[in-house]
């Protein structure tokens, strides 16, 4: 079993930067892949970005290429996701989630492959 919680969500203006962090407490979250997924209101959840196990792959979302990084400790069990860039349309909750038994990222953008999820943290941009 795998629990996660995040952190780190907030209000920032357009151009602005944030730094989410997940935690996992459970010893299987250092061996499997993990992800970030967001929603909107009135929008269903939506991949952001995805790492394997060790950190040596990853994959973004075509909208937050280039302006999203993922990262993860796995020593201090944490998952990071440094925004920057931040637009009105990044505006969601934002969620993590781990994988159970697989570690990479074949699959990975799809939130039906993902067993533990965090309750989540808000993100807005404003304009």
């Amino acid at each position: 079993q795998v629990q996660l919680t995040e952190s780190g969500g907030g209000q920032v203006q357009a151009g602005g930067s944030l730094r989410l962090s997940c935690e996992a407490s459970g010893r299987d979250f250092g061996g499997n892949a993990a992800a970030w997924f967001r929603q909107s209101p009135g929008k269903e959840r939506e991949f952001v970005a995805t790492i394997n196990w060790n950190g040596a792959y990853l994959r973004y979302a075509d909208s937050v290429r280039g302006r999203f990084t993922i990262s993860r400790d796995n020593h201090q069990n944490t998952l990071a996701l440094q925004m920057d860039n931040l637009k009105p349309e990044d505006t969601a909750m934002y969620y993590c989630a781990a994988r159970a038994h697989y570690t990479e990222i074949v699959g990975g953008m799809d939130e039906r492959n993902y067993a533990y999820w965090g309750q989540g943290t808000q993100v807005t941009v404003s304009s």
